[in-house]
């Protein structure tokens, strides 16, 4: 009996342990990139501050050597004093100069140096482009144009709460997770029997051994991802199908404002669309603008992260789809639901605002909006109704 009980106390800590050392790992490998590209920057900037000392030091000398000279010229030949004057009044002028130019930190070969960094950066943005697109790989070549029906599906649960299909998987299964604080998955075996309030209460329950917070949680490939209660931006991968924690993974910068102003309860917002999982949160720094960062859904790290000007100001929701963000926003009390702005991770030049978006015959608020990449469709939660919106897409120009 003494050895399960310390089994059972050794197999959490050890747990414990594998998650931390994944950690340390991430941050060693982030923070052995910081040193490199600094210490390369310091390497520059000493050759710059060296040259110019050499530059400095190389015409001081050489002044010396001229002024000396020019002094017995004056002294000998009264002919050439003229000349000899003009000359003197030169040097000084030109001491001036230099004596200026060791002052300050820029100087030609600075200039030259600053241009090898731009152009070494301009060749990293194109590398990192290229692979972002290598990465981002699925046929994304549809914007939307328009929102062109909604259904009702059913009216279950309080004002908080998301449902939806898993579109990485060959099922018809529906989720529904109620409120912005619960640790208990309702899974149905398809939308007839979710509809059908006599199910309800014979669906199959799932519990999660860690409460989730908000509703910005996904279900992918047999996975829910969520955010955890009581911590600041950890995210879950929790296999529905063996019940078990699968993974877990920190934010950076993640948890400390609401995602969304109208929907504070939901710090952390995973989205899924045709490249696969996505976060969406706010932070201080950025002034509540929304920052996207791409997850890979199997290993759990971070891929890259996108600044947007989509402020969080006034917005309800967000989704992802084909690789574009797309912010709701509402008035305070409810109202009309309309898309404001919209931002493509892979060409910032089709960001835009207010493109004249709106959610169609419905007056009310939306406590999550996700987009399924399968059906094309919006799974939205608004006012404890659970509701479908039908796209409508055109091509990209």
């Amino acid at each position: 009996m003494a050895v399960l009980q310390v089994h059972f106390l050794l197999v959490p800590l050890l747990t414990s342990f594998m998650g931390a050392a994944q950690y340390m790992m991430q941050d060693a490998a982030l923070l052995s990139y910081i040193d490199q590209r600094f210490l390369s920057l310091e390497k520059r900037l000493d050759k710059c501050n060296q040259d110019i000392l050499e530059y400095v030091e190389e015409f001081r000398d050489f002044a010396k050597t001229v002024l000396s000279r020019l002094a017995g010229l004056s002294s000998a030949k009264a002919e050439v004093k003229s000349e000899v004057e003009n000359l003197l009044t030169r040097i000084e002028h030109a001491q001036r100069d230099i004596d200026y130019f060791g002052s300050v930190t820029d100087s030609n070969a600075c200039v030259e140096v600053h241009e090898d960094l731009v152009k070494q950066q301009l060749l990293e943005e194109a590398e990192e482009k290229k692979r972002l697109k290598l990465m981002l790989n699925a046929s994304c070549d549809h914007v939307l144009a328009g929102i062109k029906s909604l259904k009702i599906v059913k009216k279950t649960g309080g004002k908080h709460g998301s449902w939806m299909k898993d579109p990485g998987k060959k099922n018809t299964k529906i989720y529904l997770l109620s409120g912005s604080v619960n640790n208990v998955i309702l899974e149905f075996a398809n939308i007839m029997t979710f509809m059908d309030n006599n199910q309800t209460l014979k669906a199959r329950r799932v519990p999660l051994p860690f409460t989730w917070e908000g509703t910005g949680h996904v279900i992918y490939q047999g996975f829910l991802f969520y955010h955890r209660y009581g911590s600041l931006n950890e995210i879950i991968k929790f296999n529905i199908l063996r019940r078990k924690v699968a993974d877990q993974m920190v934010l950076p910068g993640a948890g400390r404002i609401p995602a969304y102003q109208l929907s504070p309860q939901t710090k952390i917002d995973l989205a899924v669309d045709e490249q696969g999982l996505w976060a969406l949160h706010a932070e201080p720094e950025s002034g509540g603008n929304i920052i996207i960062t791409k997850i890979n859904h199997v290993t759990m790290a971070v891929e890259h992260a996108w600044d947007t000007p989509c402020s969080s100001k006034g917005a309800e929701a967000a989704f992802m789809a084909c690789n574009t963000l797309y912010v709701t926003y509402n008035s305070p009390s409810g109202g009309t639901s309309r898309i404001q702005c919209v931002y493509d991770v892979l060409d910032a030049l089709n960001t835009y605002t207010n493109p004249g978006l709106h959610f169609p015959k419905r007056q009310g608020s939306h406590s999550t909006i996700h987009y399924n990449p399968k059906e094309k469709q919006l799974f939205a939660w608004g006012d404890g109704s659970q509701i479908i919106y039908k796209l409508h897409t055109e091509q990209k120009v």
